[in-house]
């Protein structure tokens, strides 16, 4: 499938080059909408293979990427449930977007995200299971899910570990501060920094350079250099649902959920 509009992104081959492009309102969160959208993409995966050399994923949303989990949804789905049913539904949703995300990450073609604005939480996680990240100066990244008594759940801290030193790592997660693009170029975190606006047009580049070269060498490259650390991924798993159980989290979520703030998710 070389082209598809669903309700939350959409995408398009052209050259030997799949542009997928976020557009939910209001930032891009990813909720059941978007990873139903994003689970046609993955299952895509094995016949745009054949003939893509890159993918690049952006946003259409002025916000930015995307300000990650859809906690709102997250909320009004998990109240009125017991317990068991709250952990059931969360563990289902996590198993779902690693698989979705660990499917990009095994492709056997090069992912670039060209980020702008904010790229906070799932959002980030998104971003980390690409193999490129562009971004431009006035990009944000930020894991600020500790002020909901949670960790990230979509993969982030073990592809955070896998690419970065734990200095950054640990900063990162437990201060739930942001950090620009400028700061996340100097670590490593960003491969190239863009002017404002210009990251897809670098990602682009990026991509036409990227078709040149063999498509077996590449792959292999891509599966030595960056191996998916599955371990860890579902371990990931267990300590977010262990922690979703706690009514801190619950209480957390209320208030978020009620927030008449225009970005509640900023840190």
């Amino acid at each position: 499938m070389k082209h598809f509009a669903g309700k939350t992104l959409r995408w398009d081959w052209r050259d030997g080059v799949v542009e997928l492009t976020m557009d939910r309102e209001p930032a891009n969160e990813i909720g059941t909408e978007t990873l139903a959208d994003l689970e046609k993409f993955a299952a895509a995966l094995p016949a745009l293979a054949t003939e893509t050399a890159a993918c690049i994923i952006s946003s259409a949303r002025k916000e930015g990427f995307s300000a990650g989990a859809d906690l709102r949804e997250l909320y009004r789905a998990a109240e009125p449930l017991s317990q068991q049913e709250r952990l059931a539904g969360v563990r289902q949703f996590l198993e779902r977007i690693h698989a979705v995300l660990n499917a990009m990450d095994a492709a056997p073609f090069v992912t670039i995200a060209a980020v702008h604005g904010i790229c906070f939480g799932g959002g980030f996680e998104l971003a980390l299971a690409c193999d490129i990240i562009v971004a431009d100066k006035m990009a944000r990244f930020a894991f600020p899910e500790l002020r909901l008594g949670l960790i990230p759940g979509f993969g982030g801290i073990p592809r955070l570990k896998r690419d970065l030193g734990n200095a950054f790592v640990r900063d990162l997660l437990l201060t739930g501060r942001s950090v620009n693009a400028t700061r996340a170029h100097a670590v490593g975190l960003v491969a190239q920094l863009a002017a404002e606006g210009e990251a897809l047009k670098i990602a682009r580049s990026a991509a036409a350079q990227i078709t040149k070269f063999d498509a077996n060498t590449r792959a292999a490259a891509k599966k030595f250099i960056k191996p998916i650390p599955h371990d860890e991924l579902r371990r990931e798993i267990d300590l977010f649902c262990e922690l979703f159980t706690r009514p801190a989290v619950m209480a957390a979520l209320k208030k978020f959920a009620g927030s008449t703030d225009a970005m509640p998710y900023l840190p």
